[in-house]
């Protein structure tokens, strides 16, 4: 069902997006080989570093651009277009879509096709952390299949946005998915209960997908709420899909550790991302009036800092 959901020949459960991506790699690389990610990409900052404790795969990372593109002459750059000794050899090609660190931006059809199109160049691989890729989909309105065109891998979550208390899919030909299934065995993935899992999958793909216009339309609405309140600074235009990223002014009457505790006390659960800056997601079961309740509440905890 995933499969023809994206347009390719075989798809695997695994239990993570993690798990899919390690797999995937894994499944792509030889020890020794390079994969290019980028810099603020979840395979690179998130995962643990498995790609090269496991995988004995070399990262090269370059620059994510605001909109989680990576520029296509920094792509080209970073490809050891040459059979040196001293360099270890360009294998894969990786992108993010949506991506999370970049506002859940989510990246488009001509784009991914156009970095298809160099990793095709160089004979490279090319897979997609397609944790959110439902959410692209449904913000750009097109069909998903055009999101993964060309790639040889992707991953998506039935998790997340689609709702699934656990699992994500990897998708790719009949040949990849034959190795990447030795991998899943491989990093202990081989489940004899997937059935129970897939089950809450086949939910998640017939009747989650349409429903993400939802999250988004509410994160929208959160975070033009958060642009009215003098000491939280955001940029609404970011705003996509299901992420938004928000910071506490520096003249702000409140501590940032301060202000996470009075949320937390109040129900409402956001991730504190850097010095100032806190991460909020939308989601299944957050509705409308969940996003009033929010923002009341910060206003609240600000009006009691001052």
């Amino acid at each position: 069902m995933a499969a023809e959901k994206m347009g390719m020949e075989e798809g695997l459960l695994v239990v993570s997006g993690t798990m899919g991506n390690l797999v995937s790699l894994l499944a792509h690389c030889n020890r020794g080989d390079e994969a290019i990610v980028g810099n603020l990409s979840h395979i690179f900052l998130y995962e643990a570093g498995g790609m090269s404790a496991l995988g004995g795969i070399h990262s090269h990372q370059v620059p994510n651009q605001l909109d989680g593109t990576i520029l296509l002459e920094d792509i080209e750059s970073a490809i050891h277009k040459e059979d040196n000794v001293h360099l270890a050899p360009t294998r894969l090609i990786c992108l993010e879509n949506t991506h999370n660190r970049c506002y859940g931006a989510p990246l488009t059809p001509k784009y991914t096709q156009t970095v298809e199109g160099l990793a095709k160049k160089y004979g490279l691989k090319f897979h997609i952390d397609g944790a959110r890729i439902f959410n692209a989909a449904v913000a750009l309105r097109c069909d998903v299949r055009k999101l993964v065109k060309g790639a040889n891998s992707v991953t998506f979550c039935l998790s997340k946005g689609l709702s699934a208390p656990i699992g994500s899919i990897i998708c790719g030909s009949a040949e990849f998915i034959h190795r990447a299934r030795r991998m899943r065995k491989l990093v202990g993935g081989g489940m004899r209960q997937a059935g129970i899992i897939a089950a809450a999958g086949i939910v998640a793909l017939e009747e989650m997908i349409d429903r993400l216009a939802e999250d988004h339309e509410n994160a929208k609405r959160l975070a033009e709420g958060i642009s009215r309140i003098p000491e939280l600074l955001i940029d609404v235009k970011r705003v996509k899909t299901n992420i938004l990223y928000f910071d506490l002014a520096p003249d702000a009457s409140i501590k940032p550790s301060d202000f996470l505790k009075g949320l937390n006390e109040k129900g409402v659960k956001i991730l504190m991302v850097g010095a100032r800056r806190f991460r909020a997601v939308t989601h299944y079961g957050i509705d409308s009036e969940d996003i009033e309740a929010t923002l009341n509440a910060i206003r609240e905890i600000l009006a009691e800092a001052s």
